[in-house]
């Protein structure tokens, strides 16, 4: 009995878990929908479209505020965000 509920939690467990690992792009963001530019110097940790110095991954910077890390935004928007720029940047 003890070894069905193992396979059960297992499955379970798995099942959880598999939305989350698809979220985690193994590429660059799709580009949007919408007339964009890439804004770099603004994303959170973790939460870039694609391609800093050290990695070619969408959600893989490292730090907040990371100048070499850009997300998508309409165009014209990045120049009215404060620390943002359309070129990367030493951080």
């Amino acid at each position: 009995m003890k070894k069905s509920n193992l396979i059960i939690a297992s499955a379970v467990a798995a099942a959880l878990a598999l939305p989350l690992i698809s979220d985690a792009q193994g590429g660059p963001a799709p580009k949007p929908k919408f007339e964009a530019e890439k804004c770099y110097g603004i994303a959170k940790a973790g939460k870039n479209d694609c391609q800093t110095a050290n990695s070619s991954c969408a959600g893989t910077s490292k730090r907040d505020s990371q100048g070499d890390a850009w997300i998508y935004m309409p165009a014209g928007a990045c120049a009215k965000v404060v620390g943002a720029s359309l070129q990367p940047t030493r951080s």
